[in-house]
């Protein structure tokens, strides 16, 4: 088994929408060796109270890592050991999700809350904004701070680029995101339907619908992104013009998406995870071999205890996959899910965001 870590993502800020931390609680990255069962933190050249809601491991270079804060993305080139900050402009923003370009690995997304998309193609040395990319306004949110939760390249033509925006809905960029168009008005008819309907933080009902987590895309199909969003995982088979239900419900009791990828070593084949809600007592990772069409519970017999944020399939080894509950519960299959084994963060990793690895 090739080794290489898993890097966890913690906040002391429960939601985001200020930087109160609850008494007791741990924030910053959290690095383990796969495969061995103790967390190291790592702090050399993070600020000392740090919040990390994002992270990506660069495909070009395993050791080279990014973060994202909440004053600004950060960059490891020793796997993990130390980090320094990116050259980014603004420090008012926090960082969500950071990408690397699949073919130039010098050329950088940061999405941020509130919702901006910044660009770098000097390897985080100069930035500057992409403008439309907050073009969404499906609805008046309040003091809920719209996000930029995760970007997805078609792997045949990386121009076209698609983006998950936590309630606002997906955008699509076709110029290597320069600029960017809205995705979501068929979301937004699909929640008429009475089984997609949702509100919690507004009094529209299509909310839940462009609460959208998670964006991938796989080589196999690269006309087609699949997204995790609060009401369940779909797909679009036309660049997002329109939607289709996997209709998870029908297999699962609980259905709240939170995340989707596409495995390195089979591009047919798909994790997702599903959970009762942001904040709930259970969840679970699913896994699908042939593109969304069919799904097994994957983690049995795993009993998270939150919110499953993350399942993340190793980079080196396709036996291996690593999950991630929100309390701070991490489960690992080493073999292919035959079996699971928990290696929790340490106590006080109360709310954890991100999950890579290298």
């Amino acid at each position: 088994m090739a080794q290489g870590h898993v890097f966890a993502g913690v906040v002391r800020w429960p939601g985001g929408a200020d930087m109160s931390s609850p008494p007791g609680t741990l924030g910053g990255i959290f690095r383990l060796a796969v495969g061995e069962r103790e967390w190291e933190q790592v702090t050399r050249g993070l600020p000392a109270e740090c919040h990390v809601p994002g992270l990506t491991a660069d495909p070009h270079d395993p050791d080279r890592i990014y973060a994202g804060t909440q004053e600004g993305p950060y960059v490891s080139t020793d796997g993990g050991a130390s980090w320094r900050r990116l050259d980014f402009p603004r420090r008012d923003l926090q960082v969500w999700a950071i990408a690397v370009h699949p073919r130039d690995p010098r050329k950088l997304y940061v999405g941020t809350s509130p919702l901006g998309v910044f660009i770098s193609e000097d390897g985080g040395g100069t930035w500057r904004s992409a403008p439309s990319a907050a073009l969404p306004d499906h609805m008046e949110m309040g003091r809920f701070r719209n996000r930029v939760m995760r970007f997805a390249f078609n792997p045949s033509r990386p121009e076209e680029m698609f983006a998950a925006l936590e309630v606002r809905g997906v955008i699509r960029s076709t110029d290597g995101g320069e600029t960017w168009q809205d995705c979501s008005a068929h979301l937004v008819e699909l929640a008429e339907q009475p089984h997609l309907k949702s509100a919690i933080l507004t009094q529209d009902t299509a909310e839940g619908m462009l609460d959208v987590h998670a964006v991938a895309i796989s080589a196999a199909a690269p006309e087609t992104p699949f997204v995790a969003l609060r009401m369940g995982l779909f797909r679009s088979d036309d660049h997002g013009a329109h939607w289709q239900d996997l209709e998870m419900r029908k297999r699962s009791p609980i259905f709240y998406g939170r995340d989707i990828r596409v495995s390195p070593h089979d591009p047919k084949t798909l994790y997702a995870t599903l959970s009762t809600s942001a904040a709930g007592d259970t969840g679970t990772v699913w896994r699908s071999p042939d593109l969304g069409a069919t799904w097994e519970r994957f983690d049995t017999p795993t009993r998270a205890r939150s919110t499953m944020m993350a399942a993340v399939p190793s980079p080196r080894d396709p036996r291996v996959v690593y999950a991630a509950a929100r309390k701070g519960q991490v489960f690992c299959t080493l073999d292919g899910g035959a079996t699971w084994q928990e290696v929790p963060l340490p106590a006080g990793c109360s709310a954890v965001m991100a999950l890579a690895m290298n």
